[in-house]
């Protein structure tokens, strides 16, 4: 045994010690945010277009999405509209199983395909609401605001 050593760590060693705590506790703290585990489901109708939708997050934070849509319905009479809405939600419900799902990286608010810029999902923490983003063609990104629910619905426009 070295002379002097009495078994307490030296005045140097403990704060290095504690410094390197609480960086490690930091670098923890400072991990990639998780993204909502549930369900959401909607739809929209604006001008002459309709989009019905679900996403499903999962606990290992794969997502499943499904948004099938119609364009160019500007000035179709009420009865065309109606069936094509329904043909929508029949497509949505029926092709569910068939969803495959997909990783997109999470901010904490905004989802995104890997690497990419254009926000795929937006998330408000506060009242759960997702909405999705869904570019279709040219245009600019078409919202779509998501409900929770804690099963889907054969009506997504529903309020659950």
């Amino acid at each position: 045994m070295a002379a002097g050593y009495n078994g307490r760590r030296s005045l140097r060693e403990s704060p290095m010690r504690k410094a390197l705590f609480l960086t490690l506790l930091l670098l923890a703290g400072c991990g990639k945010p998780q993204p909502p585990v549930g369900k959401w489901e909607g739809g929209t109708i604006t001008g002459g277009s309709i989009v019905v939708a679900r996403v499903e997050i999962g606990a290992d934070g794969l997502i499943r999405v499904s948004a099938p849509d119609a364009t160019n319905l500007d000035g179709v009479k009420p009865e065309v509209r109606m069936a094509q809405q329904a043909e929508l939600q029949a497509d949505l419900v029926n092709g569910w199983d068939e969803v495959k799902p997909r990783v997109l990286d999470f901010d904490g608010k905004t989802f995104r395909k890997p690497g990419g810029v254009a926000p795929q999902m937006i998330w408000d923490k506060a009242t759960n609401q997702m909405t999705l983003e869904i570019f279709i063609g040219a245009n600019p990104a078409f919202p779509v605001p998501l409900h929770p629910v804690p099963e889907f619905h054969d009506d997504p426009f529903s309020a659950g």
